[in-house]
């Protein structure tokens, strides 16, 4: 089945790139909205799943309006498939026509320092767009992520990420490039709202909920001095983008588990306070919460002490 799948779904997200990117955006916004109203209608268990986590970060909400805001959210999201495959097709300068800049000179500053930049943001608005735009407005950046499944959407996906010249970085490898990128002064765009497993998570509170979060954003900038900028992008119009670059965080006090919890806490309460001004863009139907094993203190991870990289054989790491 994989293997009829497989074609049968890269086939039609290329159809569906090849005439979102020859209509209006008025069109192409219509049918993101129709296709994200039909997954909510007919897909149970992620509807299931966003209302159950609606209710427990809003219980004071009224379920109608709770209900109300899991429909928009379906519509985002279908919206931002839509729109993200006609993005990617723009130039350089009509992708720049598009977007209007809040915060720039933190980016222009974090560039001048000669350290990378690192960039966080969560699945919430416009991320995959953002990147794009960033890339047209500054410089390229690197772009942490998951492989795909299906090996050809991957790659198409790959080439959308990289339509500007970012470049994505994927686990096995991971620290070696994030660290020559950022020698090399670029940005690198990890997202920070991903259920992680041990031993490269830390428990943080989101929504007055334990969520196992990524320790790698503070692990990075303890390790390498480079300034962490929360970065969101909201739209404004039709086919139109707002990119928001708020003040930095400031880094871990040291390189206690301690320390990097606090760190990890204060970027999720950045990413938080957004998504509770617009819930309706954030990814609700990702299970989120879920239970937060303990690390393994023999597990180096994906981001191993700084200490065990001298002279030590980095495959371990890249596993």
């Amino acid at each position: 089945m994989k293997a009829l799948r497989h074609p049968v779904e890269y086939a039609l997200v290329v159809v569906t790139m090849r005439v979102a990117r020859l209509l209006p955006w008025r069109a192409v916004r219509a049918m993101g909205s129709g296709l994200g109203f039909l997954f909510y209608a007919f897909d149970r268990r992620h509807r299931r799943i966003a209302m159950q986590n609606l209710a427990a970060a809003f219980p004071r909400k009224p379920e109608a309006e709770r209900r109300a805001i899991g429909r928009q959210v379906f519509g985002h999201f279908g919206r931002l498939l839509f729109e993200l495959l006609k993005f990617s097709g723009l130039s350089r300068d009509e992708v720049l026509a598009r977007v209007e800049i809040e915060g720039g000179d933190r980016i222009r500053d974090a560039r001048a320092r000669g350290r990378g930049a690192l960039l966080f943001t969560g699945h919430f608005g416009y991320w995959e767009i953002n990147a794009i735009a960033h890339a047209a407005a500054f410089a390229p950046i690197g772009v942490l992520a998951r492989p795909l499944d299906n090996r050809r959407l991957h790659d198409l996906l790959e080439r959308m990420r990289g339509c500007l010249g970012n470049y994505v970085i994927y686990r096995r490898g991971a620290l070696r490039r994030v660290l020559k990128a950022l020698n090399a002064n670029d940005g690198v765009a990890i997202l920070i709202d991903q259920h992680i497993q041990a031993p490269d998570a830390v428990s943080v509170n989101f929504f007055d909920r334990p969520a196992a979060t990524t320790l790698a954003l503070g692990v990075l900038a303890l390790r390498t001095g480079a300034p962490v900028i929360p970065v969101f992008a909201l739209p404004v119009g039709l086919g139109r983008y707002r990119l928001v670059y708020e003040h930095p965080v400031g880094p871990p006090a040291d390189d206690s588990p301690e320390a990097i919890r606090d760190f990890t806490q204060r970027c999720t309460d950045v990413l938080e306070m957004q998504v509770r001004r617009h819930p309706e863009l954030w990814l609700w139907m990702h299970r989120r919460w879920r239970d937060t094993a303990v690390a393994d203190p023999g597990d180096p991870g994906m981001f191993p002490p700084a200490a065990r990289e001298d002279g030590r054989d980095e495959s371990r790491d890249d596993a």
